[in-house]
């Protein structure tokens, strides 16, 4: 299985870069960063914290950390025309070599769409233009001339150059999208401890059979937020604290075995969010560190 870096779009680029490079120089595969132009906040009131571009980032860590599989986490469709994001994203590959993927989504984040004054439909009619925007983009990407006549998009014997090799992730785990994903994706992603997992990989192999694609021909992903601590007592807090369905808590043993249930379960990529690793930039490269020491080194090829 390999294993990502997820760094939070609220650190500066010193430390976006460093952990990339961090990243390369461990044997980690990927890169992943967020696409949000403002911290979330619990009231949907806006955020005056700082966010990085995402499609910026991805091109500039791909020009100096080459190696790297670089995702975005996830560009939403209620943000991005489908053009103009898959154009972002092929040039983004064309110029870092590949190693690409465009993580899609149907767009949430209420405070970003409220201050920018972006649309941000009801959640049916949401997913029915992510339907016509993810078809747009995987006709651009693999048709040499594209038309399409929908509600919210339209391409009239469009062309589309240069098309390198770019992979379509989704994340989801609704049955609605999972169908969508089957039916115009590469890779389908999800958040989740081992249970939420396992509830939502019948959700998405319910959408493959609905749609007659064979799951193995989808490449998996999956994160959860990750706190290592040796006492039981704190691990017992956060538990208590933290988002149940989508949290591993434990010292270096409990985490490599929870962290090996999702390579017995098929996942291709597993990443880990810094989000949860220290308050600080220091502490947060100490629990890396750490990590890679004492939990990570199980699932990475030799050195």
């Amino acid at each position: 299985m390999d294993l990502a870096v997820w760094t939070s779009y609220e650190r500066d680029w010193d430390e976006v870069l460093d952990n990339a490079r961090w990243a390369e120089a461990n044997g980690l595969q990927g890169f992943w960063y967020a696409d949000h132009f403002m911290p979330n906040t619990d009231d949907d009131a806006p955020s005056a914290g700082p966010a990085l571009e995402c499609w910026t980032v991805l091109a500039a860590v791909g020009a100096r950390v080459p190696r790297l599989r670089r995702t975005s986490m996830v560009s939403p469709i209620t943000i991005h025309h489908p053009v103009v994001l898959a154009k972002r994203a092929a040039t983004t590959a064309a110029i870092v070599g590949e190693r690409v993927v465009l993580g899609l989504g149907a767009g949430w984040q209420v405070n970003a769409h409220r201050a920018y004054g972006f649309d941000l439909p009801a959640p049916g009619a949401r997913v029915s233009r992510f339907e016509e925007a993810i078809e747009v983009i995987h006709r651009l990407l693999h048709d040499d001339v594209s038309d399409f006549a929908g509600e919210h998009y339209r391409l009239d014997a469009a062309p589309f150059a240069p098309r390198p090799h770019l992979p379509i992730m989704v994340g989801t785990g609704s049955p609605r999208m999972a169908r969508i994903t089957a039916q115009w994706a590469d890779e389908w992603n999800t958040w989740g401890n081992p249970d939420e997992l396992r509830r939502r990989t019948e959700i998405w192999q319910e959408g493959c059979a609905a749609v007659g694609r064979d799951p193995g021909t989808m490449r998996r992903s999956a994160q959860a937020l990750v706190f290592l601590t040796d006492d039981d007592a704190t691990r017992d807090a956060i538990r208590a604290m933290a988002p149940a369905d989508r949290t591993l808590a434990g010292g270096p043993a409990e985490l490599t075995e929870l962290i090996g249930t999702y390579v017995d379960a098929g996942v291709d990529e597993f990443a880990i969010p810094d989000f949860t690793l220290g308050r600080s930039r220091a502490e947060r490269r100490e629990t890396l560190e750490r990590l890679r020491a004492d939990v990570l080194g199980a699932f990475l090829p030799p050195s």
